[in-house]
């Protein structure tokens, strides 16, 4: 009896079991659901494995795999060779609008790649405004922005200010002295990058690269919008789960399986790599930027500006087109400047900003409590079940999310919990999605208070959840404003998971984006494009005014 008293006023216990079952209930259980349809004849009801052999025996299927690991290993060593480099003139020398450049640089990043696709085709595509241009004046015929290259060009310019903000964290911690200790034995320049600065940075390298090679390798609507015939498997499932000419649910669910085995395959091998090249420094003295000399200085400007000009041009164009007068079904571009396209996205379709507003706002909500309180408890509360509930929360950077919204319809498709179709199952699997960025910074700055303010705090009276409340949280409050900004900007620029699960009345600002690119109403997509840009500057300009030092590192 005594024990069953002490067990229900256990705070802690309790929250733990909780979220437990949360996790349970809407991850573990929809993916296990998929995972027994893979193994089931559609025909028969019967365990089988014809599925995963038809996706291996078929040349087409097979070669969707190979195509994604293609694209996501090109993208990890593009956006390395892109973002180290960048991170480090960043860190070591003096650059004019430095605050101006690393909003510039995470903004590149914060929409939606299949976006960054659609602008490209416009600039780039066959009649595009770039290709028409070279064409006209110096009668050359620029190649193809379709298939292998432009997925990679779209993906490299989105996601190589990932590599920037793990390398530029890591470089906050490297000790002056090592790199003066190495100048002063002739190691300086270039040489001093590769064999002092990579070798220092290469943990946070791995740790990005794998980042990089994971949305790359799940990225959906990229592909979908700008591969034409160059397949991934991340399109294979969502032709097969929805496609117009034929859908196979069981086989869509054998190559999610699939999917997952081969991530957690690739997810364990960074985390092995990452242990194994791990260390700990601390930067006594921390680098002092310097101003370079004039020609490497007009160099490192150069490079800076420039591949942020290149990669925020599809974005400014896509601004530019959407005050561009329109047909009254923004389909075809006029002469002249108007609000047409704002005009009329604000008169058929204010209900995807307000949905934008509402779905991604509940989800950001429910992250923020669920980080706070599953930080506290890995860090604070060790034991079998929280270490269990640690792993859960990682499980979500290896699921693409057109694995889970497939999951989540296969479970909660049926009179006992009829989720689909419903703005709930949308905020579940946004929170699903996005909760690790929340959780890992939470740990993260949690793991750096000592235990011993709790302790103090309890032996003066104050109870769990006032010492949570009245000085942990506050505490925490950096790491989870950073945490939350980055979920807040990946929610509102989320697809993969959304165009499975979403209905009429709970259509995003992305989803919406998509559908009118479809439909070829390049105006009122430009116009949705751009209002979820500002979503985005103003999200980042919110963490510019209440972070510490107004920048964002990982």
């Amino acid at each position: 009896m005594i024990k069953i008293r002490k067990l229900r006023n256990d705070f802690w216990l309790i929250i733990s079991f909780v979220i437990l079952g949360l996790y349970i209930l809407f991850m573990v259980y929809p993916l296990s659901s998929v995972a027994r349809q893979s193994v089931v004849d559609e025909t028969t009801g019967r365990f089988s494995l014809r599925y995963i052999r038809q996706f291996f025996s078929e040349p087409y299927y097979y070669q969707t795999l190979i195509n994604s690991f293609k694209i996501a290993i090109s993208t990890g060593l593009a956006a390395v060779i892109v973002g180290t480099p960048l991170a480090y003139l960043y860190t070591m020398y003096e650059v004019k609008g430095r605050k101006l450049l690393q909003l510039l640089i995470i903004l590149s990043c914060m929409s939606a790649p299949f976006i960054g696709a659609y602008a490209w085709i416009l600039l780039l595509g066959r009649a595009g405004t770039i290709t028409t241009f070279i064409q006209d004046v110096f009668g050359y015929s620029i190649p193809s922005i379709y298939g292998f290259n432009g997925i990679l060009l779209v993906l490299t310019t989105k996601l190589f200010p990932l590599v920037f903000l793990y390398v530029s964290g890591a470089l906050k911690n490297v000790d002056n002295s090592l790199l003066e200790a190495s100048e002063n034995m002739g190691c300086s320049g270039i040489k001093r990058f590769f064999v002092v600065v990579l070798p220092l940075c290469m943990p946070s390298i791995l740790a990005a690269s794998m980042m990089v090679f994971m949305r790359a390798l799940a990225d959906f609507g990229t592909p979908l919008m700008i591969g034409e015939g160059y397949m991934t498997f991340p399109v294979i499932i969502y032709n097969q789960y929805i496609g117009e000419v034929g859908t196979n649910e069981n086989f869509a669910s054998a190559i999610s399986v699939i999917a997952i085995i081969i991530t957690l395959f690739f997810f364990l091998v960074q985390r092995y790599l990452s242990h194994r090249h791990s260390f700990s420094i601390n930067a006594m003295h921390s680098i002092e930027r310097k101003k370079a000399r004039p020609v490497g200085n007009f160099f490192i400007h150069l490079y800076a500006y420039g591949v942020v000009a290149i990669s925020l041009l599809p974005q400014a164009y896509l601004i530019y087109l959407s005050f561009r007068t329109t047909s009254s079904a923004g389909i075809v571009f006029l002469e002249g400047y108007s609000l047409k396209s704002y005009q009329q996205v604000f008169s058929n379709m204010s209900g995807a900003i307000w949905n934008t507003l509402r779905i991604c706002g509940m989800a950001l909500i429910i992250i923020v409590v669920m980080a706070i309180l599953i930080s506290y408890l890995v860090v604070r509360r060790r034991n079998m079940a929280n270490a269990v509930i640690d792993s859960l929360s990682m499980i979500p950077y290896i699921i693409p999310g057109a694995v889970v919204g497939i999951s989540l319809i296969t479970s909660f498709n049926n009179p006992y919990m009829p989720l689909v179709g419903t703005a709930t199952i949308m905020v579940i699997a946004m929170v699903i999605r996005r909760i690790p960025y929340t959780i890992r910074s939470s740990v993260a700055i949690l793991s750096q208070i000592p235990l011993s303010i709790d302790e103090a705090a309890e032996s003066l009276g104050a109870g769990k959840i006032k010492i949570l409340a009245k000085i942990t949280v506050p505490m925490m409050l950096n790491g989870i404003f950073a945490g939350a900004i980055m979920s807040w900007v990946t929610l509102i620029t989320e697809l993969s998971s959304s165009i499975l699960l979403y209905s009429f009345r709970t259509q995003t600002l992305n989803v919406a984006i998509y559908s009118m690119v479809a439909k070829g109403a390049d105006g009122r997509a430009c116009a949705l494009s751009t209002i979820l840009m500002i979503f985005t500057v103003i999200s980042l300009l919110v963490f510019n005014k209440f972070s510490k030092d107004g920048e964002i590192m990982l």
